[in-house]
């Protein structure tokens, strides 16, 4: 008898795992087992699974109030947009549900800011080979990916890539009609990049020279991804807008995108909006979530914990120089470029209970919570090494 088809969209192609629990860096399947988690929800569970201090914040505002809607002031918007300024390079926030309503929302108002200025012909945006921005139908534009954009109908207007750290690529393309940049410091779907030493200060001379926007899209890079609450702050430079989502919220979905007030000259009252988005729940979660990774000690571990981790992959690829190309990111973003597919690695490492991801450019893509242990980070490359190990041993025989 025929298995009787899902209703459920078949876009994903997931394992046989139902995920039913989790505790800090552990997550149980409802069969019982236990597995240690490396990829977090894909950067999101910044503080490990129901943490604490998270569970109490959301259940307490649970408790009271859950949506009043952009229609009335929401108090948790402003503390949080108040800590996001007070740190960071923005003036204003603008709070959103996802990663991708954040890009969305900073390309629009990226060309909105040269159509206040009187230059409404200034609408490319230049992205780079390699990205990801989203999934909504800008975002696709945005990075250009074929197999995100194809059968989609037509490609939107206004959208060009660049070579990823490649700085005369994105000269060749910067115009009369050029509007903004826009750059993941990290990139992640793209194969775990880092951008090269000096390439976003260029690109922020570039922008200041000839009076278009920067854009970095932090997202999977920020709070508290690479050891600074925000990448690009590792380079001492500053973005004219960010959108940031997954780890901010500690697993509870949020995002938003933060700009100088010059740059959000154009976003005034009735040119964008959301229902959901900065709504009780989500700013309650926000707040708790972004007060522990402020704390100048939480980074102080990360970036401690992030060495031992880099050092470990170093290790692995020596270990395993016939299979392991480089070690590839930042921080607690990390990734092994490998001359196999990194999906038949992601498998055996699932069946030895460590989740992992993997990424473009045949990249085995390693975002664990930011409170890994070095003890837990040990156990996951014994058992990343005894894969390869018989992965070799495989193609000997």
């Amino acid at each position: 008898m025929a298995a009787a088809e899902s209703p459920l969209l078949q876009v994903y192609a997931p394992p046989e795992q139902i995920f039913v629990r989790g505790e800090g860096c552990w997550i149980w399947d409802e069969k019982g087992d236990k597995y240690l988690d490396c990829i977090a929800g894909i950067a999101v569970n910044a503080l490990g699974h129901a943490p604490p201090v998270l569970v109490k914040a959301l259940t307490e505002q649970a408790g009271k109030l859950w949506h009043t809607s952009n229609m009335f002031k929401i108090k948790g918007q402003t503390t949080l947009a108040e800590k996001y300024t007070r740190d960071s390079f923005a003036d204003v926030v603008f709070f959103t549900n996802s990663g991708t309503e954040a890009i969305e929302g900073c390309l629009k108002l990226t060309r909105k800011y040269h159509s206040a200025n009187g230059h409404p012909e200034r609408i490319d945006i230049i992205g780079f080979q390699g990205s990801f921005h989203g999934r909504s139908y800008a975002a696709i534009n945005a990075a250009g990916n074929p197999s995100y954009v194809e059968g989609f109908g037509p490609r939107l207007p206004g959208f060009l890539q660049a070579q990823f750290g490649d700085l005369e690529s994105v000269k060749k393309l910067v115009g009369p009609t050029t509007a903004g940049i826009i750059i993941e410091p990290v990139q992640g779907e793209g194969g775990v990049r880092a951008a090269p030493p000096g390439f976003l200060k260029a690109l922020r001379e570039l922008a200041d020279k000839e009076g278009f926007l920067l854009i970095f899209d932090e997202v999977q890079s920020g709070a508290g991804r690479t050891g600074k609450m925000w990448a690009h702050q590792w380079d001492g430079v500053t973005p004219d807008a960010m959108a940031v989502a997954k780890g901010v919220g500690g697993g509870f979905p949020m995002g938003a995108f933060l700009a100088t007030r010059e740059a959000a000259k154009g976003m005034v009252k009735g040119v964008h909006g959301t229902t959901f988005g900065g709504n009780p729940l989500a700013m309650a979660v926000g707040n708790a979530c972004y007060d522990e990774l402020s704390k100048p000690e939480f980074l102080e571990r990360v970036n401690a914990t992030a060495n031992f981790l880099g050092q470990a992959l170093e290790g692995v690829k020596d270990r395993h120089p016939n299979l392991v190309v480089e070690v590839r990111g930042k921080g607690l973003l990390r990734g092994l470029k490998l001359k196999i597919d990194p999906k038949e690695i992601q498998g055996k490492l699932r069946d030895r209970k460590v989740l992992v991801g993997v990424a473009g450019d045949n990249v085995l893509r390693m975002a664990p919570p930011l409170v890994i242990t070095e003890a837990e980070i040990s156990q996951a490359i014994d058992a990343i090494d005894a894969v390869l190990a018989a992965q070799m041993a495989e193609a000997g025989a």
